[in-house]
């Protein structure tokens, strides 16, 4: 039983308790987290091997089965999605805005939804690991809000890419940057 002298060292002790509850929820929320972005894109970090001058970036699937890799745009990190259906690097517009990327002439594009109208535009570099392009052709998309880019084939057949398993390589050869 406590004594009224015991009673500021009984409510320090239960504060303290509180406080280091607190403490273990909010690193296990940042734990989940972290795990959870991980399994959106496990190729925050994605791994370059150089070879006779070419460079293989290896990429992993993420749970849904498919290829996002964190990337850059002239110098600013960015999100890409691959995607193989889709003619060129296509850019949601308030990315692109973000980017400074100006808006050049509409272009027509036909979609899974149907037809849009999109913009050009030119990426000055884009990167994805050690990976680097120059004077990539890109679209600006207005009717997309997503916070993923469209990694398309203006990209990829600028390099060689092959999937074995979870696990797409891109190959960059001397001769493409």
């Amino acid at each position: 039983m406590s004594t009224p002298e015991h009673a500021p060292q009984n409510r320090l002790g239960r504060g303290m308790l509180y406080i280091a509850w607190i403490i273990v929820l909010g690193l296990l929320t940042y734990a989940a987290g972290l795990w959870e972005q991980k399994q959106i894109n496990p190729n925050a970090t994605p791994l370059s091997n150089h070879h006779q001058g070419r460079v293989d970036v290896i990429l992993h699937q993420n749970r849904w089965g498919h290829y996002v890799t964190s990337g850059l745009i002239n110098q600013s990190e960015v999100l890409f999605l691959l995607d193989t259906g889709a003619s060129e690097v296509s850019i949601p517009e308030s990315i692109a805005h973000s980017l400074g990327l100006e808006k050049g002439p509409p272009l027509r594009r036909i979609t899974a939804n149907g037809e849009i109208t999109v913009y050009a535009t030119q990426i000055d570099q884009l990167s994805i690991g050690d990976i680097k392009l120059n004077n990539v052709s890109a679209s600006i998309n207005p009717h997309s809000d997503d916070h993923v880019i469209l990694l398309g084939m203006s990209v990829l057949k600028r390099v060689d890419f092959s999937q074995t398993g979870k696990q797409l390589t891109l190959r960059q050869m001397p001769d493409s940057y």
